[in-house]
């Protein structure tokens, strides 16, 4: 070891420069193992706060072209009597678009919806309100209206008590929501009380969308029973669905466009494994008389051997070590920017710090075969 190391303290500069190489590649494959890792963790804590028991019932397509399918009015109520369901919201979609004025033409509507929405949508949802109130039983029958917060955005509200123009009034915003994964389709709307929809805008009564939570244990039995609970006669007309899966199939293909980075660090390491023989091959032309006078004072062919694979293993480990902080620290740099927790794999770090061994001993054995092989008279001659 003391040995190995005098050949490396003797030229730092090369030292430095090849063992860049192998650092380079490390961190790079730390790094992306790290920040696919990150990710998958904030998405698996995201399902964890939102859970994975909720299911949406929507209008299917029908049996005809062109059919319009409803759900019954009474679809909220049915499907809170099924064995297991703790919790019931429903929306209905309206005609009417939400501007900031009277002034501004129906159609630019900045996609932006109008629902109507009644009291338990919010607690199914898991949602929150970041500023003002939720709907409830002496606003809803009111032209109050909550925006979900892509939709007060893109309206430019940015506080409670002010007004947006719906249908042919204005309504008071009450509320803006903070958002919600779960469903996308809440944050670009604007959420009219159920009473107040039937109202003043028209509503049929008929929800577009019944959101249901129902214990863990039961998510499966409820998502079976939902469709014919709803529409006895023609189950068919109702298209049962799992707004999580969206984040369960996204947190399991986080990792997908990683294997090409990763296979770039894998690139990189290689290379920096080239640099290290290359570096140990011309050390070995360099001390050709320090071979020769080792030979001479008895030192044996193994003994050059081990001597100059140690040397590929300190400097390979030497950019292992580097390339690990370094990885380490681009992940946590990464994290603490996107609000993502700090997650970097110890089988990461273990199989990272053993490739650099391998290939430091890859890429050290002919250079020591080749140290091992030389004369000692003639390479004390050629000094």
């Amino acid at each position: 070891m003391h040995v190995g190391s005098a050949g490396l303290r003797s030229r730092p500069v090369r030292v430095v420069l090849s063992a860049l190489g192998i650092a380079i590649g490390i961190a790079t494959m730390i790094a992306v193992v790290g920040i696919s890792a990150s990710s998958q963790a904030k998405l698996m804590r995201q399902l964890d706060a939102l859970g994975t028991n909720m299911l949406v019932a929507k209008p299917g397509q029908g049996m005809f072209s062109g059919q319009d399918v409803k759900l019954p009015k009474t679809a909220p109520g049915m499907v809170g009597r099924i064995k297991g369901v703790e919790e019931v919201g429903a929306t209905g979609d309206l005609k009417q678009s939400v501007r900031r004025t009277e002034k501004i033409p129906a159609d630019e509507t900045g996609g932006i919806g109008v629902k109507a929405a009644d009291e338990g949508l919010l607690d199914v949802l898991r949602g929150s309100v970041a500023r003002g109130a939720w709907l409830n039983a002496a606003n809803s029958r009111y032209p109050s209206v909550v925006l979900g917060h892509v939709a007060a955005q893109r309206l430019g509200i940015t506080a409670p008590g002010q007004q947006v123009w719906i249908g042919d009034r204005y309504f008071t915003v009450i509320g803006v929501l903070a958002p919600l994964p779960l469903a996308p389709e809440i944050e670009r709307a604007a959420l009219v009380g159920w009473p107040a929809a039937q109202r003043l805008l028209g509503f049929d009564g008929h929800p577009t969308a019944v959101y249901e939570r129902s214990t863990d244990a039961a998510v499966h039995d409820v998502q079976k029973l939902l469709a014919a609970t709803i529409d006895p006669e023609n189950p068919q007309n109702v298209e049962v669905g799992d707004p999580s899966s969206a984040l369960k199939a996204k947190a399991a293909t986080e990792g997908a466009f990683s294997t090409l980075l990763l296979g770039l660090g894998g690139i990189a390491l290689l290379v920096g494994g080239v640099g290290v023989a290359n570096t140990m091959i011309i050390s070995v032309l360099e001390r050709r008389h320090e071979i020769g006078l080792r030979r001479s004072l008895g030192a044996t062919r193994g003994q050059i051997r081990i001597q100059f694979v140690t040397e590929s293993l300190m400097l390979s480990g030497l950019g292992g070590l580097a390339g690990v902080a370094l990885g380490a620290a681009a992940t946590g740099a990464y994290a603490t920017a996107g609000g993502l927790p700090w997650v970097v794999p110890l089988w990461a770090v273990a199989g990272g710090f053993a490739a650099t061994l391998a290939i430091g001993s890859v890429a050290g054995l002919y250079p020591a075969v080749r140290a091992a092989r030389l004369s000692p008279t003639l390479a004390l001659h050629a000094a």
